[in-house]
Parts: C-alpha cells; sequence; structure tokens
C-alpha cells in the first residue's frame, strides 16, 4: 500500500475514534446514571445486581448476532445501526419516565422495567459499534501497528470512562434522571449525524450482505482450529464470571463510602488509569508474547482485587480502582491483538461476537447468584457476631463488610485459576502458534 493511502485510512481511523468517543461518551453516561440511580431510588443491592445482571445478560445474547451483522454489512452500516437503536431505546425510555413519572422508581412494578429496560437496550447496542471497530482496526490499521491502535481504543475508552463517571453522578444529583436521559438523546442524534456526513471508510460491500449469515458451525471450527484459541476464549469467560461479582456490587459498594456526586468523581479520577493503561500499549506496545501479558494483567486484577477489599477506607477502595483501570485495557488490547493476528479478516466480526457472547455470558451468572448471595447470606453474616470474630482480623469493620468478603472470595478463585493457565498446555500451543502465525498484509 502506499503512504498517501496509508495515511488516509489513518485519518479515516482518528475520525472513527472520534467518533467513537463521543457515542461511548453517551452509552456510558445513561448506563451509569442508571445504575447509579437504581440504587439510590431502591437502596437495594438485590435490585442493583438483577439490574447489572440484566445488562449482561442482554450483552450476552447479543454479542453473536452483532457479529454476523458486522462481518455481513459494511463497517459504517454497523456504527450507524447501533447509534440509530440507542437513540430510539433512549428516546423512548424518556417518554416512559415522563409518563410513568414516580411511578419508575418502585422497582417491583412494570414501568420501573420498562424504563431501565430500554435504557439498558440502547447501551448495549454500543457493543455493535465496538465489535465493528475492533474489525476496523485490521482493515485500516498496518499489522505492525495493530497492538498499539488497540491501545488507543483503550485510551479513548478511558476517556469516555473518566467523562462519564464525573458526569453521570452530577447529572443525577442535580438534573435527576429525566434531564440526564434528554442529554443522551441528544448526543446520540449528533453521534449519527457526525458519522453520515463526515466519515468515509473505504470497504467494498461483504459478501452475504442481503443475508446475514450467522455461520455458527464455521466460527465454532475457527475457533478450534487455531490451537489454544478456544481455551483462551473459555478462560476470559471464566475470568468474566468473577469480575461479575466486582460488576454487580462495586457501586452499591462504593456508595455506601461516597456520595453519588462524590462516587461519580471517583470514578472519573480513577479512569485516568484507564487511560495511562490504553496508552502505554499505544506507545509501546505488546510485545512478541501478548497472551503472557494478558495472564500477567490478569494476576494483577486478582491481587488489586484483595488488596482493595481489606479495609474500608475511602483511600484504598481509590487507589485499588486506579489499579483496576490501569490493568483492564492492556488486557483488552492483547486479547484484540491475538484474535486480530490468528483469524480471517472476514470471520472476525462474528468470532469477536461469538468470543463476547461467550465471556460474557458467565458475567450476568455471577450478578445474579452474587446479589441475593450479598443481600441475604454475606452482608447479615459480617454484620453478626461470628462473621466479625472470623474475618474481622482480615476484613476489619465497616457496613459493607458483606460485599468485602464476595470480592476476596472471587479474586482468590481469580488467581488461582491464572496461575494454572501459565502451566497449561494450551498456553504454550496458543504462543507458539501466534509466532509462527505471518503477519498478514
Amino acid at each position: 500500500m502506499s503512504a498517501t493511502g496509508t495515511a488516509a485510512k489513518s485519518r479515516t481511523f482518528r475520525r472513527l475514534l472520534a467518533n467513537t468517543l463521543v457515542a461511548n461518551v453517551t452509552t456510558t453516561f445513561l448506563s451509569f446514571a442508571l445504575a447509579f440511580w437504581v440504587y439510590l431510588e431502591t437502596k437495594s443491592v438485590l435490585a442493583a445486581s438483577i439490574v447489572s445482571g440484566v445488562s449482561m445478560l442482554i450483552g450476552a445474547i447479543s454479542g453473536t448476532i452483532f457479529g454476523a451483522v458486522v462481518d455481513t454489512h459494511r463497517k459504517k452500516t454497523a456504527m450507524a445501526l447501533s447509534s440509530a437503536i440507542t437513540g430510539v431505546a433512549f428516546a423512548t425510555a424518556g417518554a416512559v419516565y415522563v409518563v410513568a413519572g414516580e411511578r419508575t422508581s418502585n422497582w417491583h412494578g412494570p414501568w420501573f422495567w420498562a424504563f431501565t429496560g430500554l435504557i439498558l437496550v440502547g447501551s448495549i447496542a454500543g457493543q455493535l459499534r465496538s465489535i465493528a471497530l475492533s474489525t476496523t482496526v485490521t482493515l485500516l490499521v498496518p499489522a505492525d501497528r495493530r497492538d498499539k491502535a488497540n491501545g488507543l481504543v483503550g485510551t479513548v475508552n478511558g476517556v469516555a470512562h473518566l467523562l462519564t463517571s464525573i458526569l453521570s453522578g452530577l447529572s443525577v444529583g442535580l438534573l435527576g434522571m429525566g434531564g440526564t436521559v434528554a442529554i443522551a438523546v441528544v448526543f446520540t442524534a449528533v453521534v449519527l449525524v457526525d458519522l453520515l456526513v463526515s466519515i468515509h471508510i473505504d470497504e467494498p460491500r461483504p459478501e452475504g450482505h442481503y443475508q446475514a449469515r450467522f455461520d455458527l458451525r464455521a466460527t465454532w471450527q475457527t475457533l478450534r482450529d487455531v490451537p489454544g484459541l478456544l481455551p483462551l476464549v473459555l478462560f476470559s469467560s471464566f475470568n468474566n464470571l468473577v469480575m461479575g461479582v466486582f460488576m454487580a456490587l462495586m457501586d452499591p459498594y462504593g456508595l455506601n463510602l461516597f456520595s453519588v456526586e462524590s462516587w461519580g468523581v471517583v470514578l472519573g479520577i480513577t479512569s485516568i488509569g484507564f487511560i495511562a493503561g490504553g496508552a502505554l500499549v499505544a506507545r509501546f506496545g505488546l510485545g512478541r508474547q501478548p497472551l503472557r501479558v494478558l495472564l500477567v494483567a490478569n494476576v494483577a486484577i486478582a491481587i488489586i482485587g484483595m488488596g482493595t477489599a481489606v479495609r474500608e477506607w475511602q483511600s484504598l477502595l481509590v487507589l485499588g480502582m486506579f489499579g483496576f483501570m490501569l490493568v483492564i485495557p492492556i488486557a483488552e488490547a492483547a486479547e484484540q491483538t491475538i484474535l486480530q493476528r490468528l483469524v480471517p479478516f472476514q470471520q472476525q466480526g462474528r468470532v469477536f461476537g461469538v468470543a463476547q457472547s461467550i465471556e460474557t455470558a458467565s458475567t450476568p451468572i455471577a450478578a445474579f447468584i452474587i446479589g441475593p448471595a450479598a443481600q441475604f447470606l454475606l452482608i447479615p453474616y459480617m454484620e453478626s457476631a461470628p462473621g466479625r470474630s472470623t474475618f474481622g482480623w482480615l476484613l476489619g469493620d465497616g457496613q459493607a463488610r458483606g460485599m468485602a468478603l464476595a470480592f476476596v472470595v472471587a479474586s482468590l478463585l481469580m488467581l488461582i485459576v491464572v496461575l494454572l493457565a501459565f502451566l497449561s498446555t494450551a498456553y504454550q500451543r496458543l504462543n507458539l502458534r501466534y509466532a509462527a502465525e505471518p503477519v498478514p498484509a
């Protein structure tokens, strides 16, 4: 490819990243606001975990569908469809909020679930854009720079996380959910218009454009054909099972230590770690063994998870959240880089989608289990004299020690599995296959 063509594709990729930044800010802004609002309105860990679990379940189901859409349509079309679904869902949620009023706050009633369900659908539709963006890295970025491009994607996600964390808490605290939904609808429309008018991706029409072919059998075979690739996906699934505990309980845990406005600021400040992690990959890459980087990152996540919960200190939670944010984009970039090297471009959307479905399917399971367990077992146990005498030396005192116990146990399980993965034959095979695979044109 000529230098001019490479420069043009690089400019297009940067424009897509900017457009995606605004899109991610918008969808994450409203999904974060919803999580804050649900817990503040219901005061129920169970309600918060159910909403979190439903979100993860929708994401797991939709991944395979989104992957097929990406592979059978142009990437810009897939991204536009993502924004259109998001806009319609958010606007309808706003209408429900206006019509139902205070009835949306009763989590035992249908209006609550109609309102939250529409926001969750609009937010999950953003995953279609994420899968399409992963394939545009392969389409627009030279092979020897893709790990760094994946780092840039992580940086964009970090900036989005920083902005939305702060803005969501302030918006819910100052404007309420009605004003928050209105802001999200406006910015979703802006993103869609900019994508349609200002960005052009030079891409041929994919085969099967008029017939969405899911090809689950072929996609599954692709995963099996690469030695170690399917175990990698299953390993990530187990990690997501553990991370589901954190995703379900982190907001209730944080809101026990901070006000909603302050918790949003905390999430925003710690998102600097997300930006830093993505920037490190963008600057230095991942080296010759991204799989090793992935496992080391997961070891770090497990250690951070245990350390964060041992005392109910605001400073310790902030430090632990920063550590999470720093390591997560490194792990994600490593997995993306492996798939982009080993999976043919024509199948990447479906492989990314199926991998996402498999990996995230375990997360709602954890959320649905840990919510009731925390509400009815762990929290009462740690508030009792036997619980304090058994684990007080480890977890100290405080109102959220039951959730802290869940964090420590989940992190310990994760650490054991990662260390075993280092010793597995699948790890050795995938490392050898990645090293032997010729760099694609």
